[in-house]
């Protein structure tokens, strides 16, 4: 059997190694799902599987379910595309894709 993902919407912040994007990151996932490692210069991101890291370039996303998780930057290009409409993709997904009459 095959399966296609169904079109999501999701939030999601680039971690860039700056401080300032360290405060926006713990503030996005809620404190308690965050820790930066400075040692090693990466973040751990507590999520539903379990601990996982995240290097300077990945991608935190924020799931349907308001879980975060790390994503490498490839993966992500090849996964989501910017949304600068939000209104016309409700719109597109209330019609499933049809055209309106």
């Amino acid at each position: 059997m095959r399966f296609r993902k169904k079109p999501v919407i999701i939030e999601a912040i680039q971690w860039d190694g700056e401080s300032e994007t360290l405060a926006e990151l713990s503030e996005f996932t809620g404190q308690r799902r965050l820790r930066f490692d400075p040692e090693r210069e990466t973040l751990i991101i507590e999520t539903l599987e379990g601990n996982h890291i995240a290097t300077k370039g990945d991608w935190i996303i924020k799931g349907v379910k308001g879980e975060c998780y790390p994503c490498k930057p490839d993966i992500f290009e090849l996964t989501y595309e910017l949304v600068s409409d939000v209104a016309a993709h409700v719109d597109y997904m209330a019609g499933a894709g049809r055209k309106r009459r």
